[in-house]
């Protein structure tokens, strides 16, 4: 079977004003893209939106919010998509130094962490990544060489892509960007006084009562619609 996965970030940096990092990414067979994507376009045009509109976490406001509710249903309807994320709660418990490495070292060895349950030897990727910024070409290449090492995968055959894109001209991509951004919303610390978004609040609601986890700890690793994993420095919670 050949997988596309599709994978994003967000308060990835290591010295930013937030306290938690999530990785995430939506999967699912090559030969159902074309029909996820005409229904995220025809879930768009339902709610009267242009189809090519990217939908993005830090665009939910009170008026669109059916519309992404709308997308976080669709997503858990649809037995062809599923979603592996990590989340370290808490990066001022990083010691990058007590174990000789540098912000970037660990964070290939947290995306390989994300990835591992995903892949499996008797399949194929196509892994894309969302662009960022003018190193994404290289970290895309030494993701790919950290992967495929740690797997074995010596002549590339079971990653057989891994590449960045642009995520607002791929309709799956958003859904990414969705769940790591509601994730990282709820295990947030935020400063006193700051109001939450009551929007956001729904669609986190949303997809803790449809997936029936809490978006805080880990799940069960066979857990194939919502997998988590909580990282913490010294281990796992």
């Amino acid at each position: 079977m050949l997988y596309n996965v599709y994978c994003d970030e967000t308060c990835h940096l290591e010295h930013d004003n937030s306290n938690v990092m999530v990785l995430g990414a939506v999967w699912c067979p090559q030969s159902k893209l074309k029909e996820i994507n005409e229904r995220i376009r025809q879930i768009k045009k339902r709610n009267n939106v242009s189809e090519t509109m990217e939908m993005k976490w830090t665009k939910i406001s009170p008026a669109k919010v059916d519309l992404y509710k709308d997308l976080v249903n669709y997503f858990f309807d649809d037995d062809d998509l599923h979603f592996r994320g990590v989340i370290i709660p808490d990066k001022t418990k990083l010691t990058h130094e007590r174990y000789h490495q540098t912000h970037d070292t660990w964070y290939y060895k947290m995306y390989f962490d994300m990835l591992k349950v995903i892949l499996s030897p008797t399949d194929n990727y196509e892994v894309y990544i969302d662009i960022k910024d003018t190193n994404s070409a290289r970290k895309a290449k030494k993701l790919r060489e950290v992967c495929c090492n740690s797997m074995y995968d010596f002549s590339r055959k079971v990653i057989r892509r891994l590449q960045p894109i642009r995520s607002d001209e791929v309709q799956i991509m958003q859904i990414v960007d969705i769940i790591i951004g509601a994730i990282g919303y709820e295990n947030r610390i935020f400063p006193d006084g700051f109001v939450k978004s009551r929007a956001k609040q729904e669609i986190i609601d949303l997809i803790k009562e449809r997936s029936g986890y809490t978006l805080r700890k880990t799940t069960l690793l066979r857990e194939e619609k919502i997998n988590l994993l909580s990282w913490e420095a010294g281990g796992t919670v």
